[in-house]
């Protein structure tokens, strides 16, 4: 096939349809309400995005507050690394160390809160079939990429996580030091009583992770290798991501008072949310 003319140019574009745009970015091909695999209860008008990232892909999008936002391991294979920025506002972000500080906990499990650098309360865990995570070593980078696999760039056959970020990033007016540690979930990493750390792999495929924004949020994510992943081939498998509208965390949960530093951290974000002129409905 060439692509020397129109013609062939435009034949081999529609080919690369196939293939899901390649290593860069899974589009969604269906409206989020005709998705064919919703989650259980949910009704299809509800759905506000549904998608397919390929391994090493990275996908970016904006959720209201209440939203709740699926993470589906397909095929075992994939590790979706995430960051969360306030979405009006994203010099408010994702602050992993807070996060494990102030909750006493390196591992996330239903009931989790993904904190900002203000006290706040971004997100919330709230369903987990996986267990399989990591908040200790982010993720992966381009120098890291190529002395392991050959070619960590970001069109390259292993690329990093951070290439994967900046790139989502800069559809929203971010650049790389806009970039903090993130989360992953999907491959998990455990630290024995030595203070070495060990990959526990994965949960199987079908495994998933929900979490509910409890502001309107920005969520970058790259699905790409853990940077602790044993195996000496770049693997990465397919990551469903969907997204629907919702109920933010209030005082009539349970986990709203869970703990008292849980309680101050959704008190935060509550007062801010009371401030915003839209409510933070967007």
């Amino acid at each position: 096939m060439t692509t020397a003319t129109t013609a062939g140019a435009r034949e081999h574009a529609r080919a690369q349809e196939a293939t899901a745009a390649g290593t860069v970015r899974a589009m969604p091909t269906l409206p989020a309400s005709a998705w064919p695999t919703p989650p259980d209860g949910v009704d299809p008008q509800a759905m506000l995005r549904a998608e397919v990232v390929a391994g090493g892909g990275y996908t970016h999008l904006r959720v209201p507050r209440g939203a709740h936002v699926r993470f589906r391991d397909l095929d075992g294979e994939a590790c979706a690394h995430l960051l969360v920025f306030r979405g009006d506002a994203p010099w408010e972000r994702l602050n992993v160390a807070d996060t494990v500080k102030v909750q006493w906990q390196v591992y996330p499990r239903p009931g989790y809160l993904l904190l900002s650098d203000q006290g706040r309360a971004l997100a919330t865990v709230v369903d987990d079939t996986s267990g399989h995570h990591d908040t200790l070593f982010g993720t992966t980078t381009r120098a890291r990429n190529d002395a392991r696999y050959g070619d960590g760039s970001l069109h390259g056959p292993a690329p990093a996580g951070r290439e994967l970020f900046t790139v989502a990033a800069a559809k929203h007016g971010l650049t790389r030091r806009d970039l903090p540690p993130s989360v992953s979930f999907f491959r998990g990493v455990v630290v024995g009583e030595d203070g070495c750390p060990r990959s526990t792999g994965a949960a199987g495929a079908g495994a998933a992770v929900t979490v509910v924004a409890e502001m309107p949020l920005l969520l970058l994510v790259a699905n790409t290798a853990h940077p602790l992943d044993p195996r000496p081939e770049f693997t990465c498998g397919d990551l469903e991501v969907l997204a629907w509208r919702g109920s933010p965390t209030g005082p009539q949960d349970e986990r709203w008072a869970a703990t008292p530093e849980g309680r101050r951290a959704y008190t935060n974000t509550a007062d801010l949310v009371a401030g915003l002129s839209d409510g933070g409905t967007r």
